[in-house]
């Protein structure tokens, strides 16, 4: 599962499995995970997280949208 970036406490990736879905991005922090579609931006899933630290990650992921992009069609070859 390639990691995208760490931002604070948290790790952007995808798995490598996945390219037939929609453009996502999954984050970790400790034992909670979430999902999030990036076009446009939306919640998919989420364990663990209290709902303002899904609201920080949204926050987060809405400011580094465009080059989670990037990453997701360069590792996918979209």
């Amino acid at each position: 599962m390639p990691s995208v970036t760490r931002i604070g406490a948290y790790r952007f990736f995808f798995y490598n499995n996945e390219g037939t879905e929609p453009p996502h991005i999954h984050v970790q922090h400790e034992q909670s995970l979430a999902k999030f579609w990036l076009d446009p931006l939306a919640l998919a899933a989420s364990t663990g997280f209290a709902s303002h630290e899904l609201r920080r990650i949204e926050g987060i992921i809405a400011k580094n949208q465009v080059s989670f992009l990037e990453s997701w069609r360069e590792f996918f070859d979209r």
